[in-house]
Order: structure tokens, then sequence, then C-alpha cells
């Protein structure tokens, strides 16, 4: 999701919508657990500050699992060196596993295009801290498809350098980093300030063919759009399943099956969506993000109250659990639970 609310749009549910949805999250319940190597869930934080409230949220009970993070490395973070290793110190000792994503600097109504100095002094700061995990994440910008991400223009073959240059650059560092591509906003339509998502990929292929081959996983913002409040039964490629689209599209274009985050996801709190939160999250668990290529989901945004994502907030501005937390959390009580009884 770019950093801006788009015009919300009112949705109705219908009752034979109603009665449909309902009769798909009773079977959602009895869905069977997927074994994996670490936890599923994970949560988008806004800085290095947050993490006792990340994992109070990702281990409602004592386990072994470990948890994901997304989190925004800036220009003006490569100041903060100690700050960063604390942030990775404590991620160790709470399990959680840092996806952290490349960003320059907001200037002018936009973040900045990277130049090549930019995106080799972020990963040298990366490459000098002890990271948690072996496998270290990195996401190369974001949500490209929007020109206030990428100095106010829509430009996929300057993306598309910058895009190999990073990843040729953490390879070569030696450091195992695992190099995911900027998310498309899928909802996004052909105009001056936004380019739709496959438009966007397909003019990056015929710029550079090889391009994804420089990827390691793919990186997906599946939102429940319109309006960030559809139902997560629906299928469109700008749903709760929007990832799905994204690989059989490269799946068709590459020839290459590839595994990916969903690193921005989750609907808006308001009026259409609050009762049905808890219904949406579960059934979204069991039928979505139960899909095996699917590694780590973490929805946006663990405190983004006061402010613009108030309505995605898991935390409000006074420190306290939204709907959005408690409807996330039961998930991954369930989840925690359906493990424990297989093991026994």
């Amino acid at each position: 999701m770019r950093y801006q609310i788009r015009k919300k749009l009112a949705i109705t549910l219908g009752r034979l919508g109603t009665f449909l949805l309902m009769g798909s999250l009773f079977l959602a319940l009895s869905s069977p657990v997927e074994a994996r190597e670490n936890s599923l869930y994970g949560i988008h934080l806004m800085n290095t500050g947050e993490l006792d409230k990340a994992a109070e949220l990702l281990n409602p009970s004592p386990n072994e699992d470990w948890n994901y993070v997304t989190v925004p490395l800036t220009l003006d973070d490569l100041k903060k060196v100690d700050e960063w290793q604390a942030f990775l110190a404590k991620a160790k000792e709470k399990r959680l596993i840092p996806i952290v994503r490349l960003m320059t600097r907001f200037d002018n109504g936009a973040w900045q295009v990277p130049t090549k100095k930019n995106i080799v002094d972020l990963i040298t700061f990366l490459s000098k801290l002890d990271w948690p995990t072996d496998q270290r994440y990195i996401i190369v910008f974001n949500e490209v498809n929007h020109a206030k991400e990428w100095s106010g223009k829509i430009d996929p073959q300057q993306y598309t350098d910058s895009l190999r240059f990073a990843a040729d650059w953490a390879h070569s560092e030696g450091k195992n980093y695992k190099v995911l591509p900027a998310a498309m906003d899928l909802a996004a339509s052909n105009g001056g300030t936004t380019k739709e998502a496959f438009k966007y990929l397909d003019e990056m292929l015929a710029y550079d063919p090889q391009i994804f081959e420089k990827v390691d996983y793919w990186n997906s913002h599946s939102y429940p759009n319109p309006a960030f409040s559809s139902a997560p039964t629906k299928t469109g490629k700008n749903t709760m399943r929007g990832f799905t689209h994204e690989l059989a599209y490269l799946k068709q274009k590459t020839g290459r099956d590839f595994q990916t985050f969903v690193t921005e996801t989750g609907w808006e709190d308001n009026y259409t969506t609050r009762k049905w939160l808890g219904s949406y999250y579960q059934y979204t668990a069991d039928h979505i993000w139960s899909d095996e290529r699917v590694i780590a989901v973490t929805p946006f945004v663990l405190q983004g109250d006061p402010g613009p994502f108030s309505g995605f907030s898991f935390i409000d501005k006074n420190g306290r659990p939204t709907t959005q937390y408690r409807a996330y959390q039961d998930v991954i009580k369930r989840s925690l639970e359906k493990v424990i009884a297989v093991k026994q």
C-alpha cells in the first residue's frame, strides 16, 4: 500500500453474499494445518522500536516458533548503527525474523530514486550488522508502479536497473542475502501517477527478460480491494488472493515457480468490515495463506495510529489492542493449538 490512503469506497454485503460467506467460513474452521519451518505469521512495523509489542502479538503463548517482521530502512537510518544492532539483537531474543525494506528519503512529495551509491550504502550498512538468522531478507524498494514511490515518475526500466544492481551487489557480499523485488500495488490503474501492476511487470521483462532471475523470492501486497474492505472469498487480482495471480504470471513468463512473501495485507477497520474481521482473518488463514508457496505474511501495520493508517493499526494511539489485533491474534492462537494437537 503506498503511503497515502485511496478514496474510500462504500461496499455493502447482500444477504445472499453473507449466506455464502458464512458457509465458507464454517468450512474454514476444520481445515488442516500445514507443517512449516517457521511460523507463517508476522507483522509490518513502522520502525525498529516496536519489537516488544510485535512479540506480544505474535507469541501469545510460550512456543519455539520464529515469526516475521517487515521493517523499513531509510537513508536517514544509516546514522543509527547502534539502534539497528540493538533491534537485530532483540529480534534474536524474541525469535523474530527481519525482512528489511530498502528505502531512500521522502522529498518533494515522493520517495527519491536511489543512486547506485545509495544502494551500496544501504546494503553495506546491513552487512556490518549481526543478524539473528543466517538468511538476510531484503526488499528492493516499494510499490514502484506509483509515481510517489519513484521521484514522482513511473519508470519500469530505471527500476529494473536498480533492482538488478541491488541484487547483484547484495549477492556479491557473501552474507546470504535473499532479495525480494518491490511489491506492486495490485489495485493501481494506468494513469499519470500509477501504472497497472502487470503492465509494469511486462515493461520490466521487455527491457530485461532475465530480471526476475536476479531475485530469490517474490514479494506481494495482496489487499482486499476495493477500499481495503472486500470479503476474502473474492478472487480477483486486487484481492487477498492477489499473489496467486502474480505467481501464475511469473510461471507463464519465466517458467519459474516462485515462493512468495506477503509483506503487506489486511483490512481497514470500518463500519463495513468491523464485525467480520475475525471471520475474515480466519478464512484467509485457512484458505489463502495456507498456500504452500507462501513463506510469510506480515499484515500492515502494527502501530499506525495516530495518522493516516489508523484504520489499519493493530495498536491504537493509547497503546491498546484494536479489533485488528484481536482478530489476527486469535488466528495465531488457533494455529498454535493445531500444531500442538498434531505433535501430540
